[in-house]
């Protein structure tokens, strides 16, 4: 399969969403019950650190961006992801791939940590993860209710060797 890296826009919206609705449709991926409008996506969503993978047709495959996760000065180097693939296309190293290209973006902008949490019942993506140079720092038990359960949520870093 031929992935292709690209910046994620306007362009790919639809595509991108629907992706994220399938995620969010199987239980395992996120506290959000239903993907934002395109609006509200690239309202928070950093556009240096979002990129699409596109097979050689032009058809999404997948997708990966951040957020900041505060404005204070002291937490300027942290940005908090998020990463889709399209359930055809998992296994095929879409994602690996579109972690590497935020990792790239993240240390060239002096980004320090990325962060992510994830459903301790997603096992691919902690596994996922965690090859890309994710560890786990701890588990944040209850932290949120998720149709009517409460979830916990395993919280994982990527510190750069790059920066210091």
């Amino acid at each position: 399969m031929t992935i292709i890296i690209a910046p994620l826009t306007r362009e790919h919206a639809e595509q991108a969403l629907a992706i994220y609705q399938a995620g969010i449709d199987e239980g395992n991926a996120t506290f959000e019950t239903t993907a934002p409008t395109w609006a509200e996506f690239d309202a928070v969503k950093l556009p240096e650190h979002r990129f699409a993978a596109l097979d050689a047709d032009g058809k999404l495959l997948g997708w990966v961006a951040a957020t900041r996760v505060s404005d204070r000065c002291a937490y300027a180097g942290v940005v908090e992801h998020s990463v889709y693939v399209h359930p055809a296309t998992r296994g095929h190293g879409v994602a690996g791939q579109l972690l590497a290209a935020l990792v790239e973006s993240t240390e060239a902008a002096g980004i320090w940590t990325i962060q992510s949490g994830i459903f301790p019942e997603n096992t691919a993506s902690l596994a996922l993860h965690q090859r890309a140079g994710f560890r786990i720092i701890g588990t944040r038990e209850r932290i949120g209710r998720h149709h009517g359960m409460w979830r916990d949520v395993v919280l994982l870093e990527r510190r750069s060797p790059q920066i210091s």
